[in-house]
């Protein structure tokens, strides 16, 4: 039998050879295709094995049309991406479901405007078979952009901009924020405390608003109105905190958007001489690990799954990929209270 090979390498016609088929059935297995019977499926898959045949990228992206990788984009700067673990959760969910499906992650970065172009080069180049973005703005051109170049796409939290009537729906995975924001606050009454203010995040985002507006609705009128914006930030929630308490020092809680803030809040409280909780009551919102377990005291705060957020919008855009894109799919994950000493 004459094998052919390629310098070492062996090829995809010894590949055949070995299991007595076309080159073409061979490709066929290989590349994922159907019609081929079991029988000779089994011959091909072990002659890839004897060999130790590795696929021609090029070659197999010009068969199926798919390049085995998707962008992930985040729409925040490098020093927030690298420093907030809600970010790392949520690629570590992304990684496990693309990695489970022989699919590359490609981690697209924006660090400014100018970044824009570039990202709208690559994906109108076709360098991947989808997107997954997050933390995006009310203004931001990605959307636009992923619509141009065809791209399917599904984004981390529910847009917040308008869909034209002959677009197709948007395909997004986000936590019930207004939900989880009602329950951080009615918990906070029921503690007995009547003077509760709220940190909000950057309200040209849609998680940011739908907390604040979850905090509105237990809180109906002016009581609601004892709100300071940050960044979803340790720091911003500290300067956040430091303005609190100089428009209303005889505030009795505080109900902050993300953990990050509540542990700037914390630190300012501890710094002014307030105990938490016996003074002010203090809770957040994500449970992320590594942050709300750790502060001085332990945090109560509303849990949302980011890993597994995560997996989810990998699972939806690999599955919508297979169908020629993702189509009209949205889903909200539940949000849970978790009670620690801080409320």
């Amino acid at each position: 039998m004459t094998e052919q090979y390629a310098g070492s390498r062996p090829t995809l016609e010894a590949v055949a050879a070995r299991a007595g088929v076309s080159r073409a059935t061979a490709s066929r297995v290989v590349n994922g295709g159907t019609g081929v019977r079991p029988p000779l499926v089994d011959k091909v898959r072990r002659a890839v094995e004897e060999l130790g045949y590795v696929p021609n990228h090029a070659a197999r992206t010009l068969v199926t049309r798919r390049t085995g990788a998707v962008a992930v984009i985040i729409a925040e700067p490098e020093v927030r991406i690298f420093s907030d673990p809600f970010f790392s959760q949520q690629i570590r969910g992304i990684s496990k479901e693309l990695t489970a499906h022989d699919t590359q992650l490609v981690l697209l970065l924006v660090e400014g405007p100018g970044d824009y172009d570039r990202i709208a080069r690559y994906l109108a180049g076709g360098h991947v078979d989808g997107v997954l973005a997050f933390s995006l703005h009310t203004d931001d051109p990605l959307p636009a952009m992923a619509r141009r170049a065809r791209v399917p796409t599904v984004y981390g939290g529910r847009p917040g901009w308008t869909v034209a009537p002959d677009e197709e729906p948007v395909a997004y995975v986000d936590a019930d924020n207004r939900g989880g924001a009602r329950a951080a606050v009615r918990h906070l009454l029921a503690l007995g405390r009547t003077r509760i203010a709220h940190i909000c995040g950057p309200r040209d985002q849609t998680s940011a608003t739908d907390r604040l507006d979850g905090y509105r609705d237990v809180l109906p009128g002016p009581a609601a109105e004892v709100v300071e914006e940050g960044a979803f930030t340790v720091e911003s929630g500290a300067l956040a905190m430091a303005r609190l308490l100089e428009r209303r020092p005889d505030l009795d809680a505080v109900f902050a958007a993300n953990d990050l803030m509540a542990s700037g809040a914390l630190r300012v409280l501890r710094e002014r001489g307030r105990r938490v909780p016996e003074d002010v009551a203090v809770v957040g919102f994500d449970d992320m690990s590594g942050v709300a377990e750790t502060t001085d005291p332990p945090l109560t705060t509303v849990r949302q799954d980011i890993e597994g957020m995560g997996r989810l919008m990998a699972r939806l855009l690999l599955r919508g990929a297979a169908d020629g894109g993702p189509g009209p799919s949205s889903v909200i994950t539940e949000t849970a209270l978790v009670r620690r000493a801080s409320a």
